[in-house]
């Protein structure tokens, strides 16, 4: 339990950096990150707050779906975004093409760590994760049909919004799935077997092995 309280927190953390980077390399980020990106831009609020925020209303779409958030939803939705904001506070944007590459490479890379951290601490998926398994579950629509739908309507939203928009975005359309379908296998923290195991709380029932982001 230590292991994994431990490996959730930190996957959290790094979560929030990785974001933070591939922000700060302004080349594009995820769906998500575009549309927090661009409320911020239009609201004047801070990018983290914005990132909580959105992640509360993701929560409230649980309920039609009947899904159950475990403690690691919750304490994804709250600590990502100060994460983030702590991260973009101390990052810059590299003033050289390079620096932007290499910094947004070093993001999607600790972002595919952080979410083998997070999820296989095993606490719950995500709220937007858990959104898009839940849909599935829930209609049996393909998972792969569920995300297109969920994150082409946000990164639409998030770039008329003003959120920025490139060849990042594209990388890591291309690059997260094929990354997390690495880390999260190797970062899984092993089921107890036979009497003494233990349910976890708050668990989720949810299938994350299915979850790519």
């Amino acid at each position: 339990m230590t292991r994994r309280i431990s490996q959730l927190l930190i996957g959290l953390f790094f979560y929030g950096i990785a974001i933070a980077m591939m922000v700060r390399a302004n080349l594009g980020a995820s769906p998500w990150d575009i549309l927090s990106q661009g409320t911020a831009l239009q609201t004047g609020l801070d990018f983290g707050l914005i990132t909580v925020l959105i992640s509360g209303i993701v929560l409230l779409l649980w309920i039609p779906i009947r899904q159950k958030p475990g403690i690691g939803t919750v304490l994804n939705a709250l600590l990502i975004g100060p994460a983030a904001s702590f991260g973009l506070w101390f990052i810059g944007t590299p003033e050289q093409l390079w620096g932007q590459i290499l910094l947004f490479a070093g993001g999607l890379s600790l972002l595919a760590v952080a979410t083998g951290l997070y999820i296989g601490a095993r606490f719950g998926p995500g709220p937007r994760d858990g959104l898009m398994t839940g849909i599935h579950s829930r209609f049996g629509w393909p998972i792969w049909a569920v995300r297109t739908g969920i994150e082409g309507s946000v990164l639409i939203i998030g770039w008329l919004l003003g959120g920025v928009v490139g060849f990042g975005t594209l990388a890591f359309a291309l690059l997260i799935g094929p990354m997390v379908g690495v880390t999260m296998p190797l970062l899984r923290v092993p089921e107890k077997r036979g009497a003494d195991a233990a349910p976890a709380p708050f668990a989720n029932a949810t299938p994350v092995e299915e979850v790519t982001t």
